[in-house]
């Protein structure tokens, strides 16, 4: 079976579990096509840590605001209601425990729920913003990627080899492959994508993946995940 990246199903994926009035956090770069796909009868109240609540769609093109951008720095509308405040209130926000969910993207996931998503050795980087504090103080933390690397390593794995952003933090992971709950020091595949099949993932991932009775193989459109 062939491999093809596909970013776009792990934001689908990720948009159907929320519920409206959740208070949620997109990180930059993957997650942020999240919002592209949150079905119109949920209303989130989305949280970006650079300060603002209620942020909408991005701009037309042309109608940019370069006062509205969020913490990626890409432009950003705000829906009605919306606000703006400073950092320490945003990061009051979400250290308060008052984020429902924050959606990250990842270098490399443990099963133990180690993060790493914010330096490579080697290279420079300005340092892991606002993840340290949304895997601590969110409800629920979600780890989105692509199941494998440019190498073709997966990036779940038994152990990060990389410098740890959190510990223990990690509640689900979303790859383009299907859907993992962490637990008791294992992946938990709830939901393969097809056309793959749980133990063509299970032999392609580097870390320990069970396969309960219950693990669902889904077409994404109709995938549904109750109770998270």
């Amino acid at each position: 079976m062939e491999y093809v990246p596909n970013k776009d199903n792990i934001a689908k994926r990720i948009a159907r579990i929320f519920k409206s009035g959740n208070v949620v956090n997109l990180g930059i770069g993957l997650p942020t096509l999240v919002g592209n796909y949150v079905p119109e009868d949920v209303t989130l109240i989305l949280q970006s840590e650079n300060g603002m609540l209620g942020l909408g769609s991005a701009p037309p093109k042309g109608e940019e605001n370069r006062d509205l951008t969020n913490a990626g720095g890409a432009p950003v509308t705000i829906q009605p209601g919306g606000c703006c405040f400073d950092s320490a209130t945003s990061f009051g926000i979400i250290r308060g425990g008052h984020v429902d969910y924050t959606v990250l993207g990842v270098l490399e996931v443990d099963q133990e729920g180690n993060l790493a998503n914010y330096k490579i050795p080697g290279k420079m980087v300005p340092g892991m913003g606002g993840a340290m504090d949304l895997t601590t103080g969110s409800r629920v933390v979600i780890a989105a990627t692509l199941h494998f690397e440019p190498t073709g390593a997966s990036r779940l794995k038994r152990r990060c080899t990389l410098p740890l952003t959190a510990v223990h933090e990690v509640d689900l992971v979303v790859t383009d492959l299907g859907l993992f709950e962490v637990r008791d020091g294992r992946f938990i595949l709830r939901e393969c994508f097809e056309p793959y099949t749980p133990e063509w993932i299970q032999a392609r991932t580097d870390a320990d993946v069970v396969i309960p009775e219950d693990c669902r193989s889904v077409a994404l459109e109709d995938t549904c995940l109750a109770g998270v």
